[in-house]
């Protein structure tokens, strides 16, 4: 492997990872107890979007610039994307929330924001190790970072058959719905991003 010492695109990945992180730390750990609240939460979730895309398009000019690159540049703009994806699956979810003036999250929602939270900290502490060239050591993260998102499969479909059963009002059937299978949505994004991983870690080892 052609390391540097500190090696610029690993770094650039490092900062996205993290701002993914904070982002699902600040979609979990938000109150929400009022319109205002909400829309406030639903903008910050923006803000946390936007700045990625800004570290994607940093990243992007970069690798342009960049003769020696210490994995294939295809492998890090594919961790890049993945890791976008699920910021991006997260602000979607705020903005549904803020459309359908949900303020109050329900069981689901609450398990879903806690396992996403979690996986985002698996997926920091792995770029962190392949920051610092430690790619044998990101399997253990992989590792719970599928555990979890096979944990996100089964509360979804729990979450729907419950929903049906209990719910006679279609519209919020369907707005829940949606939402759950944003917030899944979010956690495939994430098992993609330890796919993504560990297809690095066999390239390079």
């Amino acid at each position: 492997m052609l390391f540097t010492k500190t090696d610029a695109l690993l770094e650039d990945l490092y900062e996205i990872a993290k701002n993914v992180h904070e982002s699902a730390v600040y979609f979990n750990e938000y109150k929400i107890s009022s319109m205002e609240t909400l829309k406030t939460f639903s903008e910050t979730m923006k803000d946390y979007e936007s700045k990625g895309d800004k570290l994607i398009h940093e990243i992007i000019i970069r690798i342009n610039k960049t003769f020696i690159t210490a994995i294939e540049r295809e492998d890090v703009m594919e961790l890049a994307v993945r890791l976008d994806d699920v910021l991006d699956g997260l602000e979607t979810c705020s903005s549904r929330l803020y459309m359908y003036d949900i303020m109050e999250p329900d069981e689901t929602m609450v398990k879903f924001g806690q396992i996403i939270e979690d996986s985002s900290q698996q997926i920091l502490l792995a770029m962190d190790l392949l920051r610092h060239q430690k790619l044998s050591e990101m399997r253990e993260y992989i590792i719970r970072i599928n555990d979890l998102e096979s944990t996100g499969d089964e509360l979804v479909r729990r979450s729907i058959r419950e929903l049906f059963h209990s719910s006679t009002d279609p519209i919020h059937i369907i707005q829940l719905k949606e939402i759950y299978e944003v917030l899944e949505g979010v956690m495939d994004h994430c098992e993609d991003v330890a796919d993504a991983m560990e297809t690095v870690i066999m390239s390079n080892t």
